[in-house]
């Protein structure tokens, strides 16, 4: 999960400023104070999420909207209010996509050893544009993905505590690494090759005298 970042004070100030002008500009006549009652609590529901972590437009979309977040005896947002409150985040900076990819990207890759396949299908799952998916990506080269498959295989390998006795055995080994490596979206050719590299840089490891 991406760290909990602390708001924007920038962020936060430009977005007031925003509605004070709001205000002014509309004049108390002709503001419709429930709708603006409304939002106002929609609002702050938004702020408080953002607040835990970053959030696609999507995503945060989404939870404001999930039924079974809502208080019972209580009706749900109306989805175009919702996204007249997300338009105003988003104009304010305080919904950022392509900055919300670029940071999941990173620490996603960084942090738990996510294949570029594994965090584009996540990425769509949080309904970030392909433009920006792939603006992100860009942050892993391949030599990058590569290095952190070894990685990954190395420190599998060194549960084997024993040179494989015949073909089955290591073969029953051979799978335990390369499952490692499939389970975070890697290639099957690269997880195959980087998997066997390994376990043969073990299975020396452990001829040595």
């Amino acid at each position: 999960m991406p760290q909990r970042r602390e708001p924007d004070p920038e962020k936060l100030r430009k977005l007031q400023e925003a509605l004070d002008a709001y205000a002014a500009d509309e004049g108390p006549g002709l503001i419709d104070h429930e709708y603006e009652k409304a939002a106002a609590k929609v609002r702050e529901r938004a702020l408080r999420l953002l607040d835990q972590r970053s959030r696609s437009r999507h995503e945060l979309r989404e939870r404001l909207l999930d039924p079974r977040r809502v208080k019972e005896g209580e009706d749900g947002p109306d989805p175009d209010l919702v996204d007249d409150v997300l338009d105003s985040l988003t104009r304010s900076g305080l919904i950022d996509d392509e900055a919300f990819a670029r940071e999941w990207v990173r620490q996603r890759f960084e942090r738990r050893g996510k294949s570029t396949t594994v965090l584009r299908r996540e990425l769509q799952d949080k309904g970030v544009s392909a433009a920006d998916r792939e603006s992100a990506l860009e942050q892993i080269d391949e030599s990058d993905e590569r290095e952190l498959a070894r990685e990954l295989a190395r420190k599998k390998a060194r549960s084997v505590k024993t040179v494989p006795a015949d073909r089955s055995a290591r073969d029953k080994e051979l799978r335990r690494i390369v499952g490692v490596l499939a389970r975070r979206g890697f290639p099957q050719a690269m997880a195959l090759q980087i998997a066997r590299e390994a376990l043969d840089s073990r299975c020396e490891e452990l001829a040595e005298p």
